[in-house]
């Protein structure tokens, strides 16, 4: 199994060659792409059933053993990562093929999209298996770039605008990263996540505690956590649909994925447990704010994706077995639902020419399909029993009562308050997009959605309820990870297994 654990980079690698060399035959472009992340969506579910029966695979690049040379690490937790990014990217890639986005046109005149699309997918893969701080970099930087051309793709106004606000805190953010393993290297010797997971125990508190908030800052940045999240916001809602759903989806996940990782790995122990606890109240409720005082759906959905970081950020700072379990649960709900609202958006755009709540209204008579795409992956977010929303909420919920204190149960009255804000926020979307009489946009007779469009975005509706109906299985998937991860020996043996030198 460890010789197929390279697949989910250099699938997605050799897919975005051959489709840059296929620029001009599109059709065959859109083959070469599905075929490959399916094959990624096959890997990846070969590898969490490995890694849930049989423990954590490694495999060294090119033969050099840890921790000279870089390993590629599959324990449960980068195998649940893989497995809900790969099935995301598939729907999103299927969606967009409907839309057209990628075709030859006078906005974009090389079909680009889908190099640069599985250019992306091979940065993410990469960033939940690197096994060690540069590697992980490294995956970053790839998605980044591939990031760069796809949230300015068509090169309008607006996006090059905003797209240009996304590349400044994009690079500052790698920069910070980039200092934090120079100076992690600089005080250990080594970068390997399993070595470094002994190093940095034996360092003086505070320049443990300097790099612990250096990467913190910089993983914060990325995963848009209040107060380093107001890009988002102004950044996403421009780009096509389907950029801005995987975006949404996806790239905010690897950063906490990364936060994470780190925290349990290498700074285990809760010496800024309090400021996380802060952080995520502050990121639920600034959020959700944000959110209930929009009047486009777009914008809606930014506020609200900053909003639900911070209760996966609630799980990390209270690094109990059932937070960090609940946490895992949450980042996999959340990535798929997500990913679905963005994709309702822009069916909704696709249907009525916009997202702005003041000129739609009446969708559910005229397209009664797209109400439902719309109603249930919303009710889901906003925690409606029995959905799998509620259930993450609840066990995080739970976690923070167990956990017991006075900034715990701040934050899970926080984190309360912020389900009911974001009912909130959707039932009026619902109310005001759906449900009053047509206007203006939507008083035409409705043009005929794609039916690939549609069909990607039930997908992800059907899989965002089978998160509900499998969360008893998930969950234990999720607690078997979260106790590896507070464990620790489990990654280390299995990347060092003769002990970290």
């Amino acid at each position: 199994m460890t010789r197929i654990l390279p697949l989910p980079v250099v699938v997605p690698l050799l897919g975005a060659a051959l489709t840059l060399i296929l620029v001009n035959r599109p059709r065959v472009q859109r083959t070469v792409s599905v075929v490959a992340l399916g094959t990624n969506l096959a890997v990846a579910v070969l590898l969490l059933v490995w890694a849930h029966r049989h423990g954590t695979l490694v495999t060294e690049v090119g033969g050099w053993h840890a921790p000279v040379g870089i390993v590629l690490v599959a324990d449960e937790l980068a195998a649940l990562m893989l497995v809900v990014s790969s099935a995301v990217t598939l729907c999103v890639l299927l969606y967009s093929i409907g839309q057209g986005r990628g075709e030859t046109s006078e906005s974009a005149p090389v079909s680009i999209f889908h190099p640069t699309y599985l250019v992306l997918t091979a940065g993410i893969c990469n960033a939940f298996l690197a096994g060690d701080l540069f590697n992980l970099f490294v995956g970053f930087e790839i998605l980044l770039a591939a990031s760069f051309v796809l949230i300015t793709l068509g090169g309008t106004e607006a996006r090059l605008r905003t797209g240009s606000t996304y590349v400044v805190v994009s690079i500052l953010s790698s920069m910070i990263f980039l200092a934090a393993v120079g100076l992690v290297y600089a005080a250990t010797g080594t970068l390997n996540l399993a070595q470094l997971a002994g190093r940095l125990d034996a360092l003086p508190d505070g320049v443990r505690l300097a790099l612990q908030l250096t990467l913190l800052l910089a993983f914060g940045i990325k995963a848009a956590v209040f107060p380093v999240s107001a890009w988002l916001p102004d950044s996403y809602p421009t780009a096509p649909a389907p950029v801005t759903a995987v975006f949404a989806g996806l790239l905010t996940k690897v950063g906490v994925y990364a936060i994470i990782r780190t925290e349990t790995l290498l700074f285990p122990g809760g010496q800024v447990a309090n400021l996380l606890l802060v952080v995520a109240g502050l990121t639920m409720v600034v959020g959700v704010l944000g959110a209930v005082a929009q009047s486009d759906m777009k914008r809606l959905f930014s506020f609200t994706l900053v909003s639900h970081i911070g209760y996966m950020i609630f799980g990390v700072a209270l690094s109990t077995a059932a937070a960090l379990s609940g946490a895992i649960f949450y980042v996999v709900h959340h990535i798929t639902i997500q990913t679905t609202l963005f994709l309702v958006a822009g069916l909704v755009e696709e249907r009525a020419g916009s997202t702005d709540l003041r000129r739609i209204g009446g969708l559910a008579r005229v397209t009664p399909l797209l109400a439902v795409l719309f109603f249930v992956p919303a009710m889901n977010l906003a925690g409606i029993p029995p959905f799998s929303g509620f259930l993450g909420k609840v066990g995080l919920l739970q976690a923070g009562v167990a956990r017991g204190g006075p900034l715990p149960w701040v934050l899970v009255v926080a984190g309360t308050v912020t389900s009911l804000l974001t009912l909130y926020a959707a039932s009026r979307v619902w109310n005001i997009a759906f449900w009053r009489a047509p206007q203006l946009a939507t008083a035409e007779p409705p043009p005929r959605l794609p039916r690939l469009m549609v069909g990607a975005t039930t997908a992800l509706v059907v899989l965002g309820l089978a998160l509900t109906v499998a969360a008893g299985p998930l969950f234990q998937v999720t607690a078997d990870a979260a106790a590896d991860l507070r464990l620790r020996t489990p990654y280390v043996r299995a990347v060092l297994p003769g002990g970290p030198p």
